[in-house]
């Protein structure tokens, strides 16, 4: 029996990983390193909601605080619209034989453009997380020693900065690995970590006696656009899903787990925004870890598990593997040694912190994401994809309801 975890970060480390960038040509790349046939238990539900279950989950009280309470009612809408979503990608990937990944459904749909926009897409999506968990890492490492700084000469580097650096050098031996699959058995703890997380809320909350006393508006408009961002990241898990699919020994039971996936993160992002706004209110910062008595030890587990879930979960070098591969075949092949490829990755890596460093903004990162990458590939792409390839046999309600 395959370790399940294991399979599912080998999926999400192919997601991506499609065509290859040759010096005067642009061609269809279908070896890929992690192309080992396995098959995931259909009763790893826990795979899914790892998926889901990631950083979005702490600004969800920050979406209410931007766009009141009935912001929720959006929450909820986009939950059942990437289920249903998700159902139209399955349809997609049945419609064909040798359909598998994402870019392979772009392909069937649109031709080789429609493979390279929807790759080019999910890319720029990676780098634009890896981005985030810098920040993430950051923030929440600052708050646990606001004190520490470094001086170098004339220059001082402070704690959020110090602490942004100081992950780079973590993660990055990480990302040299060219075989991700030993790392993947740790990253069970990935949900772990966000349930435990909403825990400590709750507890703060009532044991702690800080209370749910914030009442906050109904509807604020101003901010929804920055809401719809933030609820949209919570389930940006789309580009994964195909790959997902294709591993599953019983496919039948594809929407029923994808159901049970997508409700019960939902019911643990809706924990956490209402807990959270009711104890911050207007006060609520981008991460709901942030606004937590630095004096109480269960504040403390929670910062902590938000600082290792990205970890526990391998989370940046599974991001950045399909984008570095794609880059690495870039380069010509009496180049494409080992230390090349280090210095590539490094460089990657690198470029990452600087953009972290530029824009340190936690919520509007995770918005941009949300209402620009989360939103195609979530929403728009696997309805215009579905409309191409099934349009024969779509419903009239379908084709009417997205055009």
């Amino acid at each position: 029996q395959p370790n399940h975890v294991t399979c599912c970060r080998i999926e999400i480390c192919r997601l991506s990983h499609c065509f290859k960038t040759k010096p005067f040509a642009m061609e269809l790349y279908r070896n890929d390193p992690f192309q080992e046939n396995v098959e995931i238990s259909n009763q790893g539900v826990d795979l899914r909601i790892n998926v889901l279950c990631g950083v979005g989950i702490l600004s969800t009280p920050y979406a209410i605080k931007q766009g009141g309470w009935l912001g929720l009612v959006i929450l909820v809408v986009f939950a059942l619209l990437a289920w249903y979503t998700g159902v139209l990608l399955r349809r997609c990937l049945d419609s064909k034989e040798g359909l598998q990944t994402y870019p392979d459904i772009g392909h069937a749909a649109f031709g080789t453009t429609g493979r390279i926009a929807i790759s080019i897409i999910l890319y720029v999506e990676l780098y634009a997380c890896c981005i985030e968990y810098l920040i993430l890492e950051s923030d929440n490492l600052s708050k646990l020693f606001p004190n520490v700084h470094l001086s170098i000469g004339g220059l001082t580097i402070n704690s959020h900065v110090f602490f942004a650096i100081l992950t780079t050098l973590v993660v990055m031996p990480t990302t040299w690995l060219r075989d991700l699959t030993c790392l993947s058995y740790i990253s069970a703890g990935g949900v772990v970590a966000s349930i435990l997380v909403v825990i400590c809320l709750c507890w703060i909350g009532v044991v702690d006696h800080v209370g749910f006393e914030n009442k906050g508006t109904a509807l604020n408009l101003p901010g929804i656009p920055i809401a719809i961002g933030l609820y949209g990241y919570c389930y940006s898990g789309h580009g994964v899903f195909p790959n997902i699919y294709s591993s599953l020994k019983n496919r039948n039971q594809f929407p029923s787990i994808l159901f049970t996936c997508i409700g019960f993160s939902t019911i643990l992002f809706t924990a956490a925004a209402v807990m959270g706004y009711k104890m911050f209110g207007e006060a609520t910062e981008s991460q709901f870890t942030l606004n937590l008595p630095e004096n109480l030890v269960v504040s403390k587990i929670a910062v902590w598990a938000t600082v290792a879930n990205p970890i526990t979960k391998i989370t940046y070098a599974l991001t950045i593997t399909p984008l570095a591969m794609s880059l690495e075949e870039l380069l010509p092949r009496s180049q494409q040694k080992y230390s090349n490829i280090i210095l590539l990755r490094s460089a990657l890596v690198v470029s990452t912190l600087i953009i972290a460093l530029s824009v340190p903004f936690f919520a509007l990162v995770m918005a941009l994401i949300g209402s620009l990458f989360a939103m195609l590939v979530t929403y728009i792409l696997p309805c215009a994809c579905f409309l191409a390839i099934l349009k024969a046999k779509a419903t009239w309600y379908q084709v009417h309801k997205y055009f």
